[in-house]
């Protein structure tokens, strides 16, 4: 069965890095802090993967990301080699993102989420044995990431890789997937729980506050602060969220939503940037700055109705990379044929079942 809370959580996180991304509200990254969020997400799954399948989980988790991004490699890669891009080994990332694949000037900006799948793929080799050194010693495995931000972010390693710092920040908040998944973060008591999370959110406020970025106080500028407010959130979110949301499905319409956004999450996610460079020079001209209420509310629409366009023409791949029946709107209902009428011994012909993969494996990231 499907956690509807879990659902929401991610269609929320999605949702709100799209309008971040349209508007710049730097005051979204703190209200919900989607990425963090994501990430934990993702790991409570991977330790459920890897709980039944083993190291296997790694390759199988692969098959369903990768797709997607050949999908949008497809596209974008000529087009960045026709406008200037050399052609070199390095293009090759885009088929295996282990490190950030070449762009020239416009695919830079139009393809920076690409950095989300090289920390995933990090993240998921990592696993095994994260979650092995998890189950064993918790605590430390938990605070490892977040010892290494701080070297990174103190100035006692003030030149690390930009990877690493991202490894600090990001990987934590896996492994809080992992406690998730456990059952660790439900079990806290109020006594543990609430005063973390407010000496949490009272560290990471204060040094918001003193180490404000380029564009203020933007989570993502500022790293040490950034972990240390979303691990209260995801903390609060997770271990104090309801069990379910059975009431997401009251409204067909908005379960339905829901589901899509989760089942195409990907897409979504990939597809979503360069729609968002694309349509500014259309609207600058115009008047309809971001500082432009209207103009604002017509980006978002904009932008969403473009990506709901493309993930109509591609977002099935996510359904062939799951091992499931390619579908243009995921959620729909599926018809099972009605029970059969009672044979000569008195039992009736049972209706035949969904396939197990795809009550199984429907809308895993």
């Amino acid at each position: 069965m499907r956690n509807r809370y879990l659902d929401l959580l991610r269609f929320l996180a999605i949702v709100r890095v799209v309008v971040y991304h349209v508007t710049g509200f730097a005051s979204l990254t703190l209200v919900f802090p989607a990425m963090a969020v994501m990430f934990a997400l993702a790991g409570s799954l991977m330790a459920a993967s890897l709980e039944r399948s083993g190291p296997a989980a790694v390759l199988r988790r692969l098959r369903r990301l990768l797709p997607s991004l050949w999908v949008l490699a497809a596209i974008f890669v000529p087009a960045m080699l026709l406008t200037g891009l050399p052609f070199t080994p390095r293009v090759l990332l885009w088929l295996f993102p282990i490190a950030d694949p070449p762009a020239n000037g416009w695919g830079a900006m139009a393809l920076s989420p690409i950095w989300y799948l090289r920390d995933y793929l990090w993240f998921v080799f990592a696993s095994p044995v994260a979650l092995w050194a998890f189950r064993r010693a918790p605590l430390p495995t938990l605070l490892a990431p977040y010892v290494l931000l701080v070297v990174i972010e103190s100035g006692i390693w003030p030149n690390a890789p930009g990877p690493y710092r991202e490894f600090g920040l990001y990987f934590g908040a896996w492994m809080l997937g992992f406690a998730h998944h456990a059952g660790m973060l439900r079990r806290l008591a109020n006594r543990v729980l609430v005063p973390a999370v407010l000496v949490l959110v009272a560290a990471g406020g204060a040094w918001i506050l003193t180490h404000p970025g380029p564009r203020g106080y933007d989570l993502n500028d500022i790293h040490l602060g950034n972990a240390l407010w979303s691990t209260a959130f995801i903390l609060v979110v997770l271990g104090r969220g309801p069990a379910g949301a059975a009431w997401v499905d009251r409204s067909a319409l908005f379960g339905r939503v829901v589901t899509v956004l989760n089942r195409r999450a990907l897409t979504i996610y990939l597809w979503h940037m360069p729609f968002v460079v694309a349509i500014t020079p259309l609207f600058d001209p115009l008047g309809w700055t971001h500082e432009d209420p209207r103009g604002l509310a017509i980006r978002v629409v904009l932008v969403f109705a473009l990506v709901g366009v493309v993930t109509l023409a591609v977002g099935w791949v996510e359904d062939l990379a799951a091992q499931r029946r390619p579908e243009l709107i995921p959620g729909g209902r599926r018809r099972t044929r009605p029970v059969g009428p009672p044979t000569s011994t008195g039992h009736q012909v049972p209706a035949q079942r969904a396939a197990p993969e795809a009550e199984v494996t429907a809308g895993r990231p």
